[in-house]
């Protein structure tokens, strides 16, 4: 899989290396010289160049890439890049990071963006992760149909604690996805609610703070 991920800061160098190690093709573009570091990740391919032109996209060959990922410090960057790849080039998957939580609403599919990632929140979600028994914990938002991951953390008074998975009516338009850890373990059907015990779930709609 070939990834475009415009910001080489330590954010957008990051996501390369671990992509890198996946065994992806990562091009990383910044228009800043002093962020162009090719020996941090030198697996990778280097643009300088300005993500947000036309011309440098072009160069970039981003028509080629299955995913493109903007990881600048700026929303405003990052959505008219996001904009670009989805409209002009036509890249399957566009993901986003979003800086300022105030200007999540508008990281949609109307700008192109697949997926928001908004570190602000995730790092809130782990602090009410923390604390939280019994309430919905939001962890990440899809923009593309408008879905949720959620987290639950069963108190010992659940309803459903004790209830094999595949016995619980579940709300309408919500799919488990994990079952308590480890983060990949497939939702069990027969598997059964423990107290305590963490639900994760894709939610279509507004769900979680």
């Amino acid at each position: 899989m070939r990834v475009a991920i415009a910001g080489a800061g330590a954010v957008g160098r990051s996501i390369a290396g671990e992509l890198l190690e996946n065994g992806h093709e990562v091009l990383l573009i910044d228009k800043a010289p002093t962020a162009i570091s090719v020996e941090r990740v030198p697996q990778a391919e280097w643009l300088l160049a300005d993500a947000c032109e036309i011309t440098s996209l072009d160069e970039a060959a981003l028509q080629r890439c299955n995913v493109v990922i903007a990881a600048t410090g700026d929303d405003k960057v990052n959505l008219v890049v996001s904009l670009l790849a989805k409209t002009e080039y036509g890249v399957p998957r566009v993901v986003a990071r979003v800086n300022n939580p105030k200007n999540e609403w508008l990281f949609n599919e109307a700008w192109g963006v697949d997926v928001a990632v908004s570190t602000p929140r995730l790092m809130s979600a782990l602090v009410e992760e923390a604390v939280s028994v019994g309430d919905l914990v939001r962890l990440l938002r899809f923009s593309h149909g408008d879905a949720n991951l959620v987290e639950l953390t069963l108190p010992p008074e659940s309803a459903v604690a004790g209830t094999a998975v595949g016995d619980v009516a579940w709300p309408q338009d919500t799919s488990l996805v994990t079952n308590d850890h480890p983060w990949f373990a497939g939702a069990d059907a027969e598997r059964r609610g423990d107290p305590g015990g963490r639900r994760r779930a894709a939610v279509r709609g507004r769900a979680g703070p």
